[in-house]
């Protein structure tokens, strides 16, 4: 009885048989069910390309080889800063070397000894440094130092000494 009245009150209430809602409840299942046969296989097939992704082809897991290029990286970074304090150890030794250079050639004694004197102007990064004044003669060759000290001597300098120094101290181009 109970039956007959939920029956008669669905059937009026929608106006339609509740056996169609059984039929189209069936197919909707029968669909659902085989979207979920469709996605088991596709699931089964990636974790199959997965597997033999991570496997390799070789001796070594894909897994493996990407450990093996993060230690590699690691062994590159200590080279690397290896690398960086030697080439800041350098930078501070080339601070302290003649890195520029100023010459000069000229004629000492005006038509005795040819053009062969010259001023050779040797300083460091900081101005610091030593001149070395070769004067040429028939006799012989005399040879003086000055030193140098901020891109000044302290010993008057000749008008050669003075064109070297300014050379060397406006010097760039590092060897």
């Amino acid at each position: 009885m109970f039956l007959d009245v939920m029956k008669d009150s669905i059937y009026q209430w929608i106006g339609v048989d509740p056996a169609y809602f059984m039929i189209g409840a069936v197919v909707l299942f029968i669909i659902l069910f085989a979207m979920i046969i469709i996605q088991q296989n596709e699931i089964k097939a990636l974790r199959v390309r997965l597997d033999k992704f991570m496997s390799g082809d070789k001796t070594e897991s894909f897994e493996d080889e990407i450990n093996i290029r993060f230690r590699e990286l690691d062994s590159l970074k200590e080279v690397s800063l290896s690398h960086t304090k030697q080439i800041e150890e350098i930078g501070e030794f080339l601070k302290v070397t003649y890195s520029k250079i100023g010459i000069v050639k000229y004629d000492a004694f005006k038509e005795m000894g040819g053009n062969m004197s010259f001023v050779l102007c040797l300083l460091n990064d900081k101005n610091d440094g030593m001149m070395l004044n070769a004067m040429h003669n028939r006799e012989g060759c005399y040879t003086y130092i000055k030193e140098i000290i901020g891109g000044e001597s302290y010993i008057q300098l000749s008008e050669e000494e003075k064109e070297a120094l300014n050379i060397a101290v406006n010097e760039r181009n590092y060897m």
